[in-house]
């Protein structure tokens, strides 16, 4: 390893008295990668894998000879500046020289350059321009155990891109932990175990797959004393809801950051979700503590205060950080790290087409890795902001963001790339198949996937936008509606970078742009603006290709300089299942709830802009009676649904048209013909003809002919819904299917089952003449039940009907019973002794199967015995029931021979 950039590094590094450890292990990954072309570089953050590993394998591909330059991907934009910035400062040159780096929408590279550093989301995009990658030697993917979507994605298609195209491609992973199983596989060109099916590479050190074992190199960390602490907030604290960090917690974070100031040495690492916590915490310490620098770390910081917080500086610091300082990012001097053990995570809700953000506790995984943080340059402590408890309950990792993330994005690229859903790929982990049918129904709808997974034309266009596909086919489909400029404006608001909602702007999205054009924020205007020409640029790119699906034309123009109208297509185009009409309570005034055409179901937020306003059909809110007629539709760009809610929120919206609306989302646009049951078990049919955008109804009548088939089937669920009551049945067709029901439990086929199940299930037999007429509840609730039921009657049994089961029976007195069939094996015949004297045995029916319960009631009719066996009633109680009953009733017979007549 003498001369070369590598060298240069190292002789810099002694010259600061300083030993990274991945150093010692550069020869093994060299050979490694030498021989099998691959290989998986574990080292903890701060030794030097970042550095030097790139510089190591540019010097070893400029002895190869060949594709000579190394593309490395870090997850984050600032640890790509960062880590072309570090490896510029060892070569005593300027980033853009020997090292480089390229993030979206900024390039600092040169022909001069060997190693560049770049996002993982651009290498994809490079991927998908040229799979052959050319001028390309290797590919370092940086941070793999974060296990970010993107991540896992580049892996499968270099390992794919290798196997087919590019078999001199030297790739290597690195990962700050050992446990890596699913990237060993993957990496070994193994595709992804069946979920159904346990794994049984697990638990081996090395994945075998097609391309065989992957070499492993493992570079260690010097181990320095490491304090930990357990400080827990007070109890009472609200659990992390969305992005909603309950302040208290945040009040105590900042509280134990000036208590370690004072009980430890060092520079303070302290480690929050997102960009929110860090500025409120930030504030808090800077107003405490002004005795040192409190400085952010985070993917949005300015670049200028990124620069300022890593290097050390003149007085002691405070980095206040997100996750990037987790393993991304090494921050030098850092002694101390307080944790609040939070993560931010991609959640998705999939029914409700909800993606977002949420915050959860962190692993132990991740916990270990920031406290590591602390003793990477000696003895050092970490605060833990919960108790020891609750680290002993923590998820030993996080799961990977393919479990829980939005896969639009990642389905379009596979798709691109001649896999759809991912088969035949190395993926480390399957695609969850709930996941997978929603992305795909949502690029479908949007016209970006055809019926079989492929991407059309359009989807191509827009995956090479490198946005997410919604908003990639906003900036295209817009850009043809309401011109370049003012599309991409709106795009750039939408997008990951764009402000949520502006300064001051709530949820007035349109209020938000125009904050941004008048530069109300400075930095932000400024951001927002860079953003939009690249945008811009990405649209000159393309040239005056246009897609071949049908989109937004020149019939969509006329909307330059009404904002309200550009801003509410544009974010319909970009989320067209968030389009929503208000809705109207029973007395027809509108309420501060949507229905939106994906259907769900949302609502304004306290102090909306929106709420009770009006909006009129070019946009505007109005409440002032002087505009058109209001259409009262929003475009909602962004939403979450509160833990506990069943409707979404809205958290930036503006006003659509209805004509908008249908344009933007006109693969969901549908007439038809419905003929249904609605209201459930108190319905009745609904015949109509309706024009509906998803789930918002947009127009109806009725349904004059509705087809019989429809009709039939309509009525038939309400049956299953209502049950036999909807035929209101009489009593004498009840007591006929009792006795049927009784004949079906004593003798069996042929003869029907009539349970109310069963006859709900057959009801298109036996009640076909009466659903053929009928239209409506009212027609079925009129229907002859008992001669529908004698229909069921096998033949020639039918004709023993009253034999089998008689509805009445004659008595000995002469007088005739009815049998109460209610209990089919146990009909009952209610009767006064008097009426069976002479009868030695009850009666029994069905061909003498069933025996009749007798049920003896006094002159009165009141109960005297129950029996089943009447000659034995003859034979014992009688007697007592005589002596007792006839002083009672003398003018009755109770003779002492109950048999003689």
């Amino acid at each position: 390893m003498s001369g070369g950039l590598l060298a240069a590094a190292l002789a810099a590094l002694a010259r600061d008295g300083v030993d990274l450890p991945a150093a010692a292990v550069l020869p093994e990954l060299l050979a490694a990668v030498g021989g099998a072309g691959r290989a998986l570089l574990v080292a903890p953050p701060g030794t030097g894998k970042t550095t030097l590993a790139p510089l190591a394998l540019a010097d070893a591909l400029a002895e190869r000879g060949g594709p000579a330059r190394v593309v490395v991907t870090e997850p984050r934009r600032v640890a790509v500046r960062a880590a072309a910035g570090r490896m510029a400062a060892l070569l005593g040159e300027d980033v853009g020289g020997a090292v480089g780096y390229a993030v979206r929408g900024e390039r600092r590279t040169s022909a001069r350059t060997r190693v560049e550093v770049v996002t993982t989301g651009l290498l994809l995009r490079r991927l998908q321009a040229d799979p052959e990658l050319p001028g390309t030697g290797a590919v370092l993917l940086d941070e793999v155990h974060e296990r970010a979507l993107d991540a896992d994605l580049a892996l499968a298609l270099v390992v794919d891109a290798r196997a087919v195209l590019r078999p001199d491609l030297w790739l290597v992973a690195a990962s700050a932990t050992p446990d890596q199983a699913a990237l060993r596989r993957a990496l070994a060109g193994a595709p992804p175990p069946d979920p159904s099916v346990p794994d049984p590479s697990a638990s081996s050190e090395v994945g075998d797959g097609a391309a065989g074992p992957v070499p492993v190199v493992v570079a260690t960390a010097p181990v320095h004393p490491l304090a930990v602490v357990h400080d827990p907030p007070p109890p009472g604290l609200d659990p992390p809801q969305g992005l909603r960090v309950d302040p208290r917690l945040l009040e105590h974070v900042a509280a134990a950051t000036a208590r370690a100031l004072d009980a430890h040495p060092g520079d303070v690492l302290v480690v929050l979700p997102g960009a929110r916590e860090i500025a409120r915490v930030q504030a808090r310490l800077r107003a405490a503590r002004p005795d040192v620098d409190v400085l952010a770390l985070h993917g949005r910081t300015p670049r200028a205060e990124q620069d300022r917080a890593l290097p050390p500086g003149p007085r002691r610091r405070v980095v206040v950080a997100s996750a990037v300082a987790e393993s991304s990012l090494t921050v030098p001097g850092v002694r101390v790290v307080v944790d609040a053990g939070l993560a931010r995570v991609p959640r998705t809700d999939h029914a409700r087409g909800l993606a977002g953000l949420g915050t959860v506790r962190v692993s132990r995984a991740s916990a270990e890795q920031r406290a590591g943080r602390a003793a990477r340059e000696g003895p050092g402590a970490v605060v833990r902001c919960w108790s020891a408890a609750d680290d002993a309950r923590l998820p030993p990792r996080p799961e990977p963001e393919v479990a829980t993330a939005d896969l639009a994005g990642a389905l379009l690229a596979l798709a691109c790339w001649g896999s759809p859903r991912g088969e035949g790929l190395a993926l480390p982990d399957p695609l969850p198949a709930g996941a997978v049918a929603a992305a795909e129904r949502a690029l479908g709808d949007r016209g970006l996937l055809d019926a079989a997974g492929r991407a059309t034309p359009l989807g191509r266009e827009v995956a090479g936008t490198g946005l997410d596909p919604r908003l990639g086919r906003a900036l295209l489909l817009g850009a043809r509606a309401v011109g370049p400029r003012a599309a991409a404006e709106v795009v750039a608001l939408l997008s990951e970078d764009g402000p949520a909602g502006g300064a001051g702007g709530g949820d007035d999205l349109v209020a938000a742009w125009r904050a941004l054009r008048r530069g109300d924020d400075a930095a932000r205007s400024a951001a927002w603006r860079r953003e939009v020409e690249r945008l811009r640029g990405s649209l000159r790119s393309a040239g005056d290709r246009r897609p071949t699906t049908a989109g937004p034309g020149t019939g969509a123009g006329g909307l330059a300089g009404d904002d309200e109208a550009v801003a509410g297509l544009v974010v319909a185009l970009a989320h067209a299942e968030r389009v929503g009409r208000r809705r109207r309570g029973a007395d027809g005034a509108e309420r501060d709830e949507l229905l939106l055409v994906g259907g769900t179901g949302a609502r304004l937020a306290p102090g909306s802009a929106w709420s009770g306003s009006s909006w009129s059909r070019s946009g505007a809110p109005t409440g002032r009676g002087d505009g058109p007629a209001p259409d009262g539709w929003l475009a909602v760009a962004r939403l979450d649904r509160p833990l506990g809610s069943a409707d979404a929120v809205v958290r930036l919206a503006a006003p659509v048209s209805e004509d908008a609306a249908r344009l933007a989302a006109a693969p969901l646009l549908e007439a038809q013909e419905e003929v249904a049951w609605v209201g459930g078990a108190g319905g009745d049919v609904r015949a109509r003809r309706v024009e509906r955008l998803g789930a918002v109804v947009l127009a109806e009548a009725t349904l004059a002919d509705p087809p019989p088939e429809a009709l039939q089937a309509a009525l038939l669920d309400g049956l299953g819904r209502a049950g036999l009551a909807l035929l209101a049945p009489s009593d004498a067709a009840e007591r006929l299917r009792l006795r049927l029901a009784a004949l079906r439990a004593a003798l069996g086929e042929p003869w029907p089952d009539v349970s109310p199940e069963a006859l709900v299930a057959g009801a298109a037999g036996w009640l076909a003449p009466e659903l053929a007429a009928a239209r409506r509840r009212s027609d079925l609730a009129r229907t002859d039940v008992a001669t529908a039921l004698r229909r069921l009657l096998p033949w020639p049994q039918a004709s023993r009907l009253d034999e089998l089961a008689p509805e009445r029976l004659t008595l000995p007195s002469g007088r005739t019973a009815r049998l109460d069939y209610a209990d089919p094996l146990a009909p009952v015949l209610a009767v006064r002794l008097q009426d069976v004297l002479g009868w030695q045995d009850a009666p029994r029916v069905a061909d003498g199967r069933t025996a009749v319960v007798v049920h003896l009631l006094s002159p009165a009719g009141r109960p005297l015995a129950v029996t089943g066996d009447l000659a034995s009633f003859w034979r014992g109680p009688y007697a007592q029931v005589r002596a007792e009953m006839r002083g009672r009733y003398p003018k009755h017979a109770w003779p002492e021979d109950p048999l003689a007549r």
